[in-house]
């Protein structure tokens, strides 16, 4: 790879406009850019060893480098998704360098991704969801927060991320309809629920204090009264699912899948499910139409007289 005028030792001056780029341009999440820096990091530490040089210059990294690179996570067993988001950090940083003109080919471009098994969405089901939905105490502030999370989580599908970036003013209380921001700047309204609704008129007079009564203020804090954070999100899953026995494990996301999976089989329209959901393409919502046939095709095998298993299936013969 041919390399542009640029000391070595300048490379974290490019890492920093790189970061700069994904979260003003790009609009990429904190937690999405930290991904993209630990995944550059990582590449920095197999580089000096790759090199034998303790400040490597990625200006000089070719397509050999990085199929190594490819080759030493699946020794370490890192998942085919995970890989496949190395490769995908390097590309944009590649490209960013390209852009700026500090070098002539992305040396990532061509690289060929390991192809991931199709794993269809993992999801509640209907009385577990509806069980979940009923356990926070709804007396307490905490209770009343709690509430909010699950209800919008599984009413409306958001993810974690999205629901933790709500502030006061993306509530449209009397229309019951939230301004999410999405993956990539994009921007949509969604509809919650009445249980949802009155969660959160109860919540926000709870903690409507002078400390928190700005619109801009966070919807959903912690016990500190900062912005609640992802993480606390699924520890907060985790306690309800501990608590209430359900005897398998499910995340933030699961809620998700279970939003899409349940509307799918309440005949929605996949169009209105994309919109809900914040998808870029229709195929990615389609992924529910499988999970959709699947639970059909157990329906069947389980109800349809030539489905079942005929315990005299033999019983003509000889005759």
């Amino acid at each position: 790879m041919e390399r542009g005028n640029i000391a070595v030792q300048d490379i974290d001056k490019h890492f920093q406009g790189f970061r700069k780029k994904l979260s003003k341009e790009m609009g990429y999440s904190s937690h999405t850019i930290r991904a993209y820096s630990n995944d550059l990091n990582s590449f920095s530490n197999f580089l000096s060893k790759y090199t034998n040089k303790e400040k490597p210059d990625f200006l000089l990294a070719d397509k050999l480098a990085i199929r190594n690179y490819l080759i030493q996570l699946h020794k370490r067993k890192i998942s085919t998704t995970t890989s496949n988001r190395h490769i995908s950090s390097l590309r944009s940083f590649y490209k960013y360098l390209q852009k700026e003109g500090l070098i002539k080919s992305n040396p990532a471009e061509h690289i060929e991704l390991p192809k991931k098994k199709k794993k269809l969405p993992s999801f509640l089901p209907v009385d577990d969801a509806v069980q979940l939905m009923d356990m926070a105490d709804t007396t307490s502030e905490v209770g009343l927060r709690d509430s909010i999370i699950l209800e919008i989580l599984y009413g409306t599908g958001l993810r974690v991320s999205e629901l933790t970036q709500l502030n006061s003013d993306d509530i449209d209380i009397e229309s019951r309809m939230i301004h999410v921001k999405g993956k990539g700047k994009k921007e949509r309204i969604v509809p919650i629920t009445r249980r949802a609704k009155e969660s959160i008129i109860k919540y926000l007079e709870h903690k409507n204090t002078a400390k928190h009564s700005a619109s801009k203020s966070p919807l959903l804090l912690n016990n500190r009264g900062n912005r609640l954070s992802p993480a606390s999100v699924r520890q907060i899953l985790k306690k309800y699912r501990i608590n209430g026995n359900f005897g398998y494990t499910f995340t933030p996301h699961s809620l998700r899948h279970s939003a899409a999976t349940h509307l799918m089989e309440n005949n929605t329209d996949l169009r209105a499910i994309q919109k809900l959901l914040g998808h870029s393409s229709l195929s990615t919502t389609q992924t529910y139409t499988q999970v959709n046939f699947q639970q059909l095709q157990k329906v069947y095998d389980r109800s349809h007289p030539r489905a079942k298993t005929r315990k005299n299936r033999n019983l003509s013969k000889g005759i």
